[in-house]
């Protein structure tokens, strides 16, 4: 069997030291604070998220920047120069376009390549659901899969990659277009919260609403509840939008509930976070569907 790398993207948002420790190579995003483009880096090496996130606190303008085909033909290439086959899951298709680059430049390559193998799956997850799901393909890797075993455990577990979030700040979905200016407004001055999950296209889709933020936080563990399959056995990850406090309490919450074997916790990256804003909290669990 030959070898291979699992191959992602940076809107993953895995912690970098745990990206390491599984030998991925990630293509880095772009994002655009305040009129001043960024490279998002697991490692922040080009700036901290916790920089990011004070900028988005004062209101910058901020953006994501697509990659194109380019962006992804040296990193694959080199793979497949030194004669490893690759396996890229990529960021939603329903949020961004990163995933049909990262395709196409596969597509490419594999007429270049004939010998080797360059496979890619749509994850339809962001954030740390699209880490968990790497996650687990990378343990399905240590366990001896090939690349093709690997490619259909996501194929065939993407849809119980459970994506729920809250979000502190309904401004920040208004400039994104996902609520009214009045619903902003008024969902603001009552300290209404919208609970939010990714759907099986990939989307953004708002489910519920909570009365206060300790209130939301406790509907993603209640979603967990209603959805989550063996929740015991399962490492749960978090992900937050410089509010490690939160992250922390809705951890507490799964490890008292429900006895999570684990849970890892690491911010919403700039990609996610220029359209979430301050404040955000995710919740990823596997589940019966999403």
């Amino acid at each position: 069997m030959s070898e291979y790398v699992i191959m992602t993207d940076s809107s993953c948002d895995l912690p970098a030291k745990l990206a390491d420790e599984m030998e991925l190579t990630v293509l880095p995003l772009y994002v655009d604070v305040d009129g001043q483009k960024f490279t998002n880096y697991l490692d922040e090496r080009e700036i901290s998220f916790a920089e990011i996130y004070a900028k988005l606190r004062t209101k910058c303008p901020a953006k994501t920047s697509a990659v194109n085909v380019n962006d992804f033909m040296e990193p694959m290439e080199s793979l497949l120069k030194d004669g490893k086959d690759v396996l890229y899951i990529g960021f939603s298709s329903g949020l961004s376009g990163t995933y049909n680059a990262g395709a196409m430049a596969a597509r490419e390559l594999a007429e270049k390549y004939p010998e080797r193998k360059i496979l890619t799956t749509d994850s339809l997850c962001a954030s740390m659901g699209q880490g968990l799901l790497v996650y687990l393909a990378w343990q399905q890797k240590q366990q001896g899969k090939s690349i093709e075993e690997v490619r259909d455990f996501v194929e065939e577990n993407k849809l119980h990659l459970c994506h729920w979030f809250t979000i502190d700040d309904l401004m920040f979905l208004k400039r994104g277009g996902r609520v009214s200016g009045a619903t902003a407004i008024v969902g603001s001055m009552l300290s209404i919260k919208p609970v939010m999950h990714v759907d099986n296209d990939g989307h953004l889709i708002k489910v519920d609403t909570a009365r206060g933020r300790k209130a939301s936080i406790k509907a993603l563990a209640d979603r967990a509840e209603q959805l989550g399959i063996d929740l015991a056995n399962q490492v749960i990850f978090i992900s937050h939008g410089d509010c490690i406090e939160d992250a922390n309490y809705l951890a507490d919450i799964m490890r008292n509930r429900f006895h999570v074997k684990d849970v890892v916790i690491s911010y919403v990256g700039p990609v996610i976070g220029a359209h979430s804003g301050p404040g955000t909290i995710a919740l990823f669990f596997l589940g019966r569907e999403r």
